[in-house]
């Protein structure tokens, strides 16, 4: 990949260029973090023409690797006011990959009122006209541009969230199976993309060139010993757990751990777990005709995904998954699996993240505009958002502003963004990466949950503070190199636990790029993205204060562990310390 796709909004042309210097060496992650941290002024409005939106598959998307068709969005966040890579499956990657594109930069704005789509295919690309485009939902929006474009294209589009600018907007991806249920969906990157007047990006690799190699047979070879590592993992394995349950596996896992946030991070264990865990949500799709399992990234060979269909067999959504069951289940106090599907289905088309619109439903009716448990209230209030009526815009905007709006003190949030489905207090690893990630609190910068649980890559006791600075130091210094990768981030179980699906990784990089990485480089890598994200926070204002979790997670203790976090300030501010 050596083409780098800047659009110009403004003046509403397309450019290409080598990838400048600079950049040579960086894809996913990587580049979409140097452009911004290089490009983007750290004061900037996130919705203002200075700020850039980057577009970026990894070093290995395009290529037979298996599990490497993950997608990097970028740009200075509007929900957090810091830097912001969000990263998300589907088909886009390899497309981009296979056309030899390392990134797409959307820069300044359009004239008041006008919207575009970008064309992406092998004679390069060019603005189209989308007026007709605006307002559609993301399912509308793709059926109509699969009309016009063939159904093999990759989709890259925004939602009435997007057009609207909201904080909690995401940008969805086409999945394997076409569908827009794949989400970049954290930090609002929806609101950037819409702040561009860029309604989609249309990928269309018929013809494409494909990927060359250094070394196409060393290659092949390290490609075949990561794949072998997967298959052999319990976790990642074929009939592992994610095949065969999903991500919500996880459910009765974390619930069993006490670390399933309930009713907004009020309790750890829900009642209502079994009725929304994997296993039940496996039986109800098998029992209805849908899909337990298939591709939601091309290249992936551990199938996590699924198809979701209701009591009549009509498909709700797919790639129905963990967090998005969490937050709109249990943290809402919600067991209903099939009004938890709905839910999705509504994040998707209206193009919200379903983490922090789960985490903004939930502080809601902690004040008491819903009762904890009402299922159809929820939906009601993402009707509110998809309409943009006054309240829909407050919850819109995320977790942070609804509690500002409704004087609630309890709000689950770092950095501005929402926490995900582990509670910091009964798994304290992952509240040391909620803490102190440049990207606000976001459990795939460092997955501790997979050594203080799991027990893999080892042990952590989730419940002492003793060593957790150090677990997520080298988890989000990792996650950073994978991330730039385009790998997916469930990869990191079986190479934490075998030794040689980590080592395939940068041989993998030097058959593809002629290129001579170490494991001791790919490590430097991984410093090098977290550097650059940490200076652009710095220089937008950002100190130690902003790597802190809320007060009420060290001043209330957490049902049934009765634990707080207690990892001590001054531990967390030495995470960076390399």
């Amino acid at each position: 990949m050596t083409t780098l796709i800047r659009v110009d909004m403004a003046k509403g042309t397309v450019s290409t260029e080598e990838l400048p210097k600079e950049y040579a060496q960086m894809g996913g992650r990587g580049l979409t973090s140097a452009i911004v941290s290089h490009e983007v002024p750290p004061l900037c409005h996130p919705l203002g023409p200075s700020n850039k939106l980057v577009v970026a598959p990894g070093l290995l998307s395009g290529t037979t690797c298996a599990n490497s068709g993950r997608l990097s969005v970028g740009a200075k966040s509007p929900l957090t006011g810091g830097i912001k890579e969000s990263n998300v499956g589907g088909n886009a990657a390899l497309k981009l990959g296979r056309l030899g594109i390392a990134g797409i930069v959307v820069e300044k704005q359009p004239p008041e009122g006008k919207w575009y789509y970008l064309l992406v295919n092998k004679d390069g690309a060019r603005l189209l006209p989308a007026d007709d485009l605006k307002g559609l939902k993301n399912y509308d929006l793709a059926t109509r541009l699969h009309e016009k474009h063939g159904e093999k294209v990759g989709i890259i589009s925004i939602g009435p969230a997007g057009e609207m600018k909201l904080s909690a907007a995401s940008v969805a991806v086409t999945s394997t199976q076409g569908k827009p249920a794949r989400h970049a969906g954290r930090g609002g990157m929806g609101a950037v993309m819409g702040s561009k007047g860029l309604k989609a990006i249309v990928v269309d690799d018929k013809e494409a060139p494909g990927v060359s190699y250094a070394d196409h047979e060393a290659f092949k070879e390290a490609a075949r010993v990561f794949r072998d590592a997967l298959k052999a993992h319990a976790v990642t394995k074929p009939g592992g757990g994610l095949a065969v349950y999903g991500t919500n596996v996880l459910t009765n896992v974390i619930n069993e751990a006490g670390a399933y946030p309930t009713r907004n991070f009020t309790e750890g264990r829900f009642e209502g777990a079994p009725k929304i865990s994997g296993e039940t949500m496996h039986d109800i799709i098998k029992e209805r005709g849908g899909s337990t399992t298939h591709a939601g990234c091309s290249t992936c060979i551990i199938q996590c995904s699924n198809v979701y269909v209701d009591k009549d067999r009509n498909y709700v959504t797919s790639g129905f998954e963990y967090e998005t069951i969490w937050a709109n289940g249990a943290n809402c106090g919600i067991d209903d699996l099939d009004a938890i599907a709905q839910i999705d289905r509504l994040c998707d088309e209206y193009g919200l993240d379903t983490i922090e619109m789960g985490c903004a439903i939930a502080v809601a009716m902690h004040a008491g505009v819903k009762a904890f448990g009402d299922a159809a209230g929820a939906i009601e209030l993402l009707h509110e958002v998809g309409k943009g009526t006054p309240l829909g815009r407050i919850l819109g905007n995320g977790a942070a502003v609804t509690g500002q709006a409704f004087g609630v003190s309890h709000v689950p949030v770092v950095k501005r963004q929402g926490l995900p489905a582990y509670d910091p207090r009964a798994i304290k690893g992952i509240g040391v990466t909620y803490a102190t990630s440049p990207m606000g609190a976001d459990h795939t910068s460092g997955y501790a949950v997979a050594t203080n649980i799991m027990r893999v890559g080892g042990f952590v006791d989730p419940l002492k503070p003793e060593g957790q600075v150090d677990l997520s130091r080298n988890l989000q210094i990792a996650t950073a190199a994978i991330d730039a990768t385009g790998l997916c981030v469930f990869v990191a179980f079986a190479i934490m636990d075998i030794p040689s699906g980590m080592e395939a990784i940068p041989k993998m990089l030097n058959a593809r790029f002629g290129w001579n990485f170490t494991l001791d480089d790919f490590t430097e890598y991984g410093k090098q993205i977290l550097r650059l994200e940490r200076k652009f926070n710095e220089s937008a204002g950002f100190t130690s204060v902003d790597d802190r979790l809320p007060e009420f997670f060290s001043t209330e203790p957490l049902p049934p562990h009765n634990a707080v976090f207690d990892v001590p300030p001054a531990e967390l501010d030495k995470v960076f310390d390399f």
